[in-house]
């Protein structure tokens, strides 16, 4: 796929803004609540934190030690945290509110649900489509989660396959079976042998009235069986919303996609980095380019590295210095991953962004019915890669080539250009602890 430079970058998939604006700082008078106070010896924080979780904080169900030491200087003797944090995973399989409070049971203080940021949270903003008929694919509590985003009419995975059995034949085991019954005759399905009182019964479905066609698709994560998933979804696409039916020609554009984490590894408990959700949307999007010629198309692609994510995280932050009673504004962003691709790229594209917006001025930034971004008062954000996660610095340098030096293989999604600049961290450190102290250092705050 060409380059689609920054700005298209920017938008995370072609036609989800119309429009790319930036913004200038401002912030709107804070409002204390919740009855916090700041600390007499130190000054209202003008900086906060971005924190992914796997490969920083955790490595599947363990915790990484340093981020207990790191927390211990994030949080004060009243177990509150001294400057903003906002909790920005990629993962999505999980409600928002149990994140919170697996978070607060691993480190000891409580973490509020609109301190997590899930890869899908964004998709709130996305109202125009919260009324259609969607089919979800992902696992954990799907229905839930995409009603908390605002989709009320959902379709999983399961339920269409259930709904039209012949369409999932992968698994041996799973596909339906010729069968016999003496004396009725199944609803929905076409005897074709009558023969010594017996009727014959072939798996053919009549086609259906009553199953409202979708709309839309959903993805929200890393499904459980891919086959199953791939074949469906396909299924929808090529068939407008009917499967079960036949098309002579594919249409396209094909219903709207929205999809969330982009991740195509990440980091567990193994030696070696799992594969993570941007690996099925490689597999979905190389299958439908496979068999009808043209590119699969998203409406919406959330998640590091989107610039919508930061937006959304830096609102959180505000949000969350307002509470706090803190009146400095929150200027500086610190981003704190594992991954070069998710964390790095997409720390280092919101700062590009900030700073075309600084030099260029103020701009809508909504579009395809999303809601106005307000004016944004942070100058900047600082990407810091760990080496506790995906990154390595172990890993092998890249091998010489007859044109010179390989570049190493890119790992971001096809909606977004190989820029090797934006995967250049600003800081490299061994963990999330050494993070916080850089932080620390830079802003003369004690450790």
């Amino acid at each position: 796929m060409a380059s689609l430079g920054w700005i298209a970058a920017v938008c995370a998939a072609r036609g989800l803004w119309r429009r790319v604006a930036c913004t200038a700082s401002g912030l709107r008078d804070p409002c204390p609540g919740r009855g916090y106070a700041v600390g007499p010896a130190q000054s209202p924080p003008t900086f906060g934190f971005l924190l992914d979780i796997d490969g920083v904080l955790v490595r599947g169900h363990r915790v990484i030690p340093a981020a207990l030491e790191a927390f211990r200087r994030l949080v004060n003797s009243q177990g509150q945290l001294r400057v903003p944090v906002v909790f920005v995973t990629n993962a999505g399989n999980i409600l928002q509110h149990r994140k919170a409070q697996e978070l607060s049971s691993l480190f000891g203080f409580k973490v509020d649900p609109d301190q997590v940021i899930l890869s899908h949270s964004p998709l709130k903003l996305f109202s125009q489509f919260h009324g259609k008929r969607m089919l979800v694919s992902g696992q954990g509590p799907l229905v839930e989660n995409a009603r908390v985003l605002g989709f009320q009419n959902v379709v999983t995975v399961d339920e269409l396959r259930t709904a039209f059995p012949v369409l999932d034949m992968v698994d041996l085991q799973r596909r339906p079976k010729t069968t016999v019954i003496r004396g009725t005759v199944l609803r929905r399905w076409k005897v074709t042998i009558v023969l010594m009182g017996l009727f014959f019964v072939s798996w053919q479905p009549l086609l259906r009235n009553d199953f409202p066609a979708i709309e839309g698709v959903l993805l929200l994560g890393e499904p459980v069986r891919w086959e199953t998933s791939l074949q469906l979804i396909m299924d929808v696409l090529l068939s407008n919303g009917n499967p079960g039916t036949g098309l002579v020609t594919a249409p396209y554009p094909h219903l709207p996609v929205l999809a969330s984490n982009m991740d195509l590894l990440w980091m567990a408990e193994a030696k070696m980095p799992r594969f993570g959700h941007g690996t099925f949307l490689l597999c979905l999007e190389t299958i439908y380019r496979k068999v009808t010629g043209k590119e699969l198309r998203y409406e919406g692609l959330m998640g590091k590295p989107s610039i919508l994510t930061y937006q959304y995280a830096e609102d959180l932050i505000r949000q969350q210095a307002e509470r706090r009673g803190w009146a400095a504004p929150i200027q500086k962003l610190y981003a704190v991953g594992d991954n070069p691709m998710s964390d790095v790229y997409g720390a280092n594209l919101f700062h590009q962004y900030l700073q075309m917006a600084k030099h260029q001025g103020t701009g809508e930034l909504g579009a395809s019915g999303l809601r106005k971004q307000r004016p944004s008062a942070s100058q900047s954000c600082t990407s810091i890669l760990v080496c506790t996660g995906v990154y390595s610095p172990k890993d092998p340098e890249p091998v010489e080539s007859a044109q010179g030096r390989e570049e190493p293989p890119f790992h971001g999604h096809r909606d977004f250009s190989f820029s090797p600049g934006l995967m250049e961290a600003s800081h490299i450190v061994n963990d999330v602890n050494e993070a916080v102290q850089l932080v620390f250092r830079k802003e003369g705050w004690a450790l």
